[in-house]
């Protein structure tokens, strides 16, 4: 049993917190049981699983430790507690390699979902979790913004981060690929004339969402086949990034789709 917290593997765990300690190792954590049997079932490479038997106590979670043909490690509650960032931990935490999907290889088939500069990890969790929900291709974030890695990334997806696959790229590579593909391009924009319900999906097809805080550039809407907006019947101006989306999601998964763009 690990019992000391200055362990080499114990540092490098609590380290993945931050985001230059990913990007350096290729690394990342998952907490929670749910979180990593998703990972396990959809096949990502765990590096290490530790475990504190005094906090371990679903039955489920030990049957994940029989699974998994990965490094395990039995560490003591302190040593546990030092790594885990969530409130009464479950016992179970993974430490897992990180996967770079080229925007080249992904194929769009039916829908998905982009996003310009998202600063808020909840939002791209919860976006994750939605595009699962609905059926979608795969989540494009675009020039930067949140790290797909952050813990609270991998949370609020509660799992489908290991099923939907996520991509990074710049815009300008991302404009290219949807006119290569022949995929529609949605954007989204609180000033945009034309209400969300107005617009015809002509699949494959891609919801655009600007930054939290500045919204879709003029230059990323004019790149848009169309803008739509959500029109707001009170006083607030617009919607949270994540039900912004998942009302776009699931509204025009739910519309037939036209022959083109």
């Amino acid at each position: 049993m690990i019992t000391s917290k200055s362990n080499p593997l114990i540092k490098s765990a609590r380290s993945l917190r931050q985001a230059k300690a990913r990007k350096d190792s290729g690394l990342f954590v998952i907490e929670g049981l749910q979180h990593i049997g998703a990972a396990l079932q959809a096949g990502w490479e765990i590096e290490a699983l530790l475990y504190a038997p005094e906090l371990l106590e679903s039955e489920f979670g030990r049957q994940l430790l029989k699974k998994s043909a990965s490094r395990i490690e039995e560490v003591s509650r302190e040593v546990f507690e030092s790594v885990a960032e969530k409130d009464n931990p479950q016992g179970l935490l993974a430490i897992a390699q990180q996967r770079h999907v080229p925007l080249e290889s992904i194929t769009p088939t039916g829908c998905g979902a982009a996003l310009c500069s998202a600063q808020d990890p909840g939002n791209v969790g919860s976006i994750l979790r939605t595009l699962e929900a609905v059926g979608g291709t795969a989540l494009y974030l675009l020039d930067g913004g949140v790290d797909p890695y952050h813990p609270s990334v991998i949370r609020a997806s509660m799992g489908a981060s290991f099923v939907v696959p996520f991509v990074q790229a710049g815009s300008s590579d991302f404009l290219a690929w949807c006119k290569s593909r022949g995929a529609q391009l949605i954007g989204s924009s609180s000033r945009a004339e034309s209400s969300y319900q107005d617009a015809a999906p002509a699949t494959p097809w891609v919801v655009l969402l600007g930054s939290e805080q500045k919204g879709l550039s003029v230059e990323l809407q004019r790149a848009c086949d169309v803008v739509v907006s959500i029109p707001m019947r009170g006083k607030i101006s617009s919607l949270n990034l994540a039900v912004a989306a998942g009302v776009l999601l699931y509204w025009y998964t739910g519309r037939p789709a036209s022959a083109g763009p």
